[in-house]
């Protein structure tokens, strides 16, 4: 009877082994022919956007390498918490990803609620792609150069204005930070949209203005506005020609944006390897990094460690500048 009572407890671990495994063989055979359906990339911007421009292009390639087709979802809303609540709750099998970015490593200081943790509730993939901000004057005003911006307003404290996006945007505070590391007294006028902050600048409502190349591209090539500087650390691939901010004299400054895929915390390990070694070879391809260089943006994958100490960094970064500057939390 001993005998008997063991071989059932033998007989019933093993049932329990077999069971676990068998449960976990249809998740680790999907890992393994990732993907066998269209994947969902869901954006927390608008169409048409910097963001939105470099998912569509670089989507189109992935689908391709991946033999599947990618889906892009705009689901723009404050703090990107409508896009995160929708990749959340979908499986994490990575059939539903997520485009994260600088702007989301903001949202974590400049909102009360967020809702989520972009650090803990996904998992990195690679980056997509980086690009810097212009600084621009008006074509023909005394501030042909950056100096020549920094020495007036240093001159005359108050009386110079830059112009921005909403607030909270990482234009807006790149000129909270340009104001801290120059050592200047500026007024910050933020605008509800670029073309608003061209207009003003044109106008002379505003004597400089923070962009994105793409929204300052055709301004510059009609000669309307000059480019004084570039965010970045290191001179554009886009505009080599002009200055960084640090190079033309506004102290120790960097404001890089960038855009990277993630997944929701629990995809497979193995489904993060597959698309990380996707992208890095669509974003080698020379056609592809030429053309989002002419829209300003330097095409580039990472290895999901690089990108999430990206955004670790990023959000304390930017939390300082909040914090610094004043600004109310939404």
């Amino acid at each position: 009877m001993a005998g008997f009572s063991i071989n059932r407890r033998q007989a019933s671990i093993a049932g329990l082994v077999a069971l676990a495994a068998a449960l976990l063989m249809p998740q680790t055979a999907c890992a393994q022919n990732y993907p066998t359906r269209p994947i969902r990339l869901i954006l927390p911007f608008g169409p048409g956007g910097v963001a939105d421009v470099t998912a569509r292009i670089v989507t189109e390639k992935l689908g391709e390498k991946l033999g599947q087709r990618f889906i892009i979802e705009n689901m723009p809303g404050a703090g990107g918490i409508t896009a995160a609540r929708a990749v959340l709750s979908s499986p994490p099998d990575g059939y539903t990803l997520a485009l994260l970015s600088n702007g989301t490593a903001i949202s974590v200081s400049l909102f009360k609620s967020l809702n989520f943790n972009p650090v803990t509730d996904f998992v990195p993939v690679s980056s997509m792609g980086t690009f810097d901000f212009i600084f621009v004057t008006k074509s023909g005003s005394p501030y042909a150069t950056l100096a020549d911006f920094i020495t007036a307003a240093k001159a005359k404290p108050g009386t110079l204005n830059v112009g921005t996006i909403n607030v909270g945007s990482t234009q807006n505070l790149a000129a909270q930070l340009f104001k801290s590391t120059a050592g200047v007294d500026v007024t910050i006028v933020p605008f509800r949209s670029s073309p608003d902050v061209l207009i003003a600048l044109l106008r002379g409502d505003i004597q400089m203005a923070i962009e994105n190349y793409t929204s300052v591209q055709s301004h510059i090539a009609d000669h309307a506005v000059a480019a004084v500087a570039s965010s970045g650390l290191v001179r554009t691939s886009f505009m080599p020609e002009v200055p960084t901010v640090k190079e033309a004299g506004g102290g120790d400054f960097e404001a890089r944006s960038w855009n990277a895929i993630f997944a929701p915390k629990g995809t497979p390990p193995d489904v993060i390897k597959t698309l990380n070694a996707a992208l890095r070879e669509v974003l080698d391809d020379i056609k592809l990094k030429q053309r989002a260089l002419e829209l300003g943006i330097e095409a580039k994958a990472s290895s999901p460690e690089e990108i999430l100490g990206r955004l670790k960094d990023d959000i304390g970064k930017w939390a300082d500048v909040i914090d610094r500057a004043g600004i109310e939390k939404q």
